[in-house]
C-alpha cells in the first residue's frame, strides 16, 4: 500500500490495489467480527442466564442498535476530518479495539442481569467506533471498479471471524473438556473463555490492519479524478438567506414529530403497554433535534457540528434513501434471528426452558454451531456474490441472496430435529454474505469522498433504527399473540427479508461496475 500511495502522488486516476493490499486492510474486521459474533450467540444466553424473561430480552439488548445510532454518525464524522501519523481511520480502529476487548473480557464476569446489560452498551459503543471507519477505508483506498471485491473481502474474512466465534463455547466443551454447565445464576466457562480468547483476538487482528495498511493523504484524495467527479455532484453550499429558511422548515417540522411523538406516548400509557414505549419517546426526541437544529440555523450558527451533520442528512444522495428501506426490513430480520434463535431452538427443539439443565446448554451451544455455520457459508460465497452480480446486477444478485436468507429463517419453524438446523443456516449465510457486501458496495459510488465516513455512519442508521423496532415490537408479539413462543419471530424475519428482496430491485445504482469480473492479484477479464 504505501509503495501504491506513493506512485498516486500527482496523478489522477486512483490505482488498484493488490490481493495482499486489500486482505491488510480488510483484516481488522476478522477481529471485529468475532467480538460481533460472541454478541450475537452468546448475549441471549447470558441474559436469561442472568434471569431474564424471554420478553424482556429485546428491551436488554435495545443498548446495542441505540449505541450504533449515536457513536456510528459522530465516528464518521469526526474520521472524515482527522489526519495525523497513524491516518485518517485507523486512530479509531486502535481506539475501537482497545475497549471493545477490555468489554469481553468483563462481559462473561457478569454478577447481574444489569451489569450485563450495561457491559452490552459499551462492548457495542466500541465495536461500533472500529467498525464504522472500516466501511468508509475500502471507499476510500479502492477504485469504483474493486469496491465490490473490496466488500467481498470483508464479507470472507467476517465470515471466517463469525465462525470461530460462534463454535468456541461447543468446540471448548466438546474437544478442551471446558464445563459448559455452571450453577443457577452461573455463566458456564465455556462462555466465559470464549470471550477472553475473543477479546484478544480482536485486539491482534486490528493491530495488523493499523500497522500493516497505509491511507491516502487528503491531498491525495483531492487529486483523483473519480474523487472530484462524486464531489462535484453533492449540493451546493447553502446562502445564509437559504440556511435560515431551511431552519424555519425545520422547525415546522420538528414540531409536529415532536408532537406525534408525545401523541403515541400517552396513547401507549394509556393502554398499559410501556414495553413499546422506546419507539415514541424516540420520535419525539428525533423532533427535539430538529426543532434545535432549525433554531441554531435560524440564528446563524449554519457551521456548527451539529447542525452540519443535521443538514448533510437532509441531503443523502438518493440511492442511499432507497437503500436505507433494504436495510431497514434486512436488519429488522438479522436481530429477530439474534435475540430469538437461542429461546425458540432450546424450547422448540430441545423442549426445555429451563437455563440451568444441561439440555437447555447443549441447545445454546448447538445455537452457536448454527450461527457458525451461516457464518461459514457466507466466508464460502462471498466471492462468487460479485460473480453473480457480473451476469446480472448488483441489485438483482442481493435481491437472490436475501430470498434465500427467508427461506432459511422461514423453514426453522418447521424442524423437528436440531441437525438440520444447518441447513436452514446455509440460506441465512447466503444472505449475511449479502448484506454486508452489496449495499455498500452500491452505495460507496454514490458518496462524496470527502463526506464518506459521515455518510457511512449515517447508513447505519438504517441498521439500528429497525433493530430499535425490533427491540420494542417483538417482544410484545411475542408475548400477547404468539403466547411467548420465540419460534414465530423467526418467521416474522423471514417474511421482512421477502420485503427487503423486492425493495432491492427499485434501487437506482449509479456505479454498477457489476459487468466486469474481478479478482485482486489477477487479469481483469470480461464476464
Amino acid at each position: 500500500m504505501a509503495t501504491t500511495a506513493t506512485a498516486a502522488l500527482g496523478t489522477r486516476s486512483k490505482p488498484r490495489l493488490s490481493f495482499w493490499e486489500i486482505w491488510n486492510m480488510s483484516f481488522g474486521f476478522l477481529g471485529i467480527q468475532i467480538g460481533f459474533a460472541l454478541q450475537n450467540a452468546n448475549v441471549s444466553r447470558i441474559f436469561e442466564t442472568l434471569g431474564a424473561k424471554v420478553e424482556e430480552i429485546p428491551i436488554l439488548w435495545i443498548a446495542a442498535p441505540v449505541t450504533g445510532l449515536l457513536v456510528q454518525p459522530v465516528v464518521g464524522y469526526l474520521s472524515d476530518r482527522t489526519w495525523n501519523r497513524l491516518g485518517r481511520r485507523r486512530p479509531y480502529f486502535l481506539v475501537g479495539a482497545i475497549l471493545a476487548s477490555i468489554a469481553l473480557f468483563a462481559m462473561p464476569n457478569s454478577a447481574a442481569l444489569w451489569m450485563a446489560a450495561g457491559l452490552l452498551w459499551m462492548m457495542d459503543a466500541s465495536i461500533n467506533i472500529s467498525m464504522e471507519p472500516f466501511r468508509a477505508f475500502v471507499g476510500d483506498n479502492l477504485p469504483s471498479e474493486q469496491r465490490t471485491t473490496g466488500f467481498a473481502m470483508q464479507s470472507f474474512l467476517i465470515g471466517t471471524g463469525a465462525v470461530t466465534a460462534s463454535i468456541l463455547p461447543w468446540l471448548l466443551t466438546t474437544r478442551f473438556g471446558v464445563s459448559n454447565e455452571a450453577p443457577p445464576g452461573m455463566i458456564p466457562d465455556s462462555v466465559r473463555w470464549s470471550f477472553y480468547l475473543g477479546g484478544a483476538t480482536f485486539f491482534a487482528a486490528v493491530l495488523w490492519t493499523v500497522f500493516r495498511s497505509k491511507e491516502y493523504s487528503p491531498e491525495d484524495m483531492a487529486s483523483f479524478e473519480e474523487n472530484r467527479e462524486r464531489e462535484g455532484e453533492t449540493p451546493e453550499r447553502r446562502t445564509p438567506a437559504e440556511f435560515a429558511a431551511n431552519g424555519g422548515k425545520q422547525v415546522k417540522v420538528g414540531t409536529g414529530v415532536f408532537l406525534l411523538g408525545a401523541a403515541l406516548s400517552a396513547a401507549v400509557t394509556t393502554l398499559h403497554q410501556r414495553e413499546l414505549m422506546i419507539l415514541p419517546v424516540g420520535i419525539a426526541v428525533m423532533g427535539l433535534l430538529l426543532i434545535l437544529s432549525g433554531v441554531m440555523q435560524q440564528g446563524g450558527r449554519y457551521d456548527n457540528g451539529f447542525v452540519t451533520i443535521l443538514n448533510d442528512f437532509q441531503d443523502m444522495p438518493a440511492t442511499m434513501k432507497q437503500l436505507a428501506w433494504v436495510q431497514f426490513f434486512s436488519w429488522f430480520a438479522l436481530f429477530a434471528m439474534w435475540i430469538y434463535t437461542t429461546p425458540a431452538v432450546t424450547k422448540h427443539l430441545y423442549h426445555t426452558t429451563d437455563t440451568a439443565s444441561a439440555l437447555y446448554n447443549e441447545g445454546a451451544n448447538w445455537v452457536g454451531v448454527g450461527f457458525g455455520a451461516y457464518n461459514g457459508v457466507a466466508a464460502l460465497v462471498a466471492f462468487l456474490i460479485p460473480v453473480l452480480a457480473a451476469r446480472t446486477s448488483r441489485k438483482m444478485a442481493h435481491a437472490v441472496c436475501l430470498v434465500a436468507g427467508a427461506l432459511g429463517l422461514l423453514s426453522i419453524f418447521m424442524l423437528t430435529d436440531p441437525t438440520y438446523l444447518l441447513l436452514s443456516m446455509v440460506g441465512v449465510g447466503v444472505a449475511w454474505a449479502s448484506i454486508l457486501a452489496m449495499p455498500y458496495a452500491i452505495l460507496t459510488g454514490s458518496l462524496p469522498p470527502s463526506k464518506m465516513g459521515y455518510y457511512m455512519g449515517v447508513f447505519n442508521f438504517f441498521i439500528v433504527i429497525p433493530q430499535i423496532v425490533a427491540a420494542a415490537l417483538l417482544g410484545f408479539l411475542v408475548k400477547r399473540f404468539f403466547g411467548g413462543e420465540a419460534i414465530y419471530a423467526l418467521a416474522i424475519g423471514g417474511g421482512s427479508l421477502i420485503i427487503a428482496a423486492l425493495l432491492t430491485l427499485r434501487v437506482d445504482d449509479k456505479d454498477d461496475e457489476a459487468k466486469t469480473v474481478w479478482h485482486p492479484g489477477f487479469p481483469k477479464t470480461q464476464a
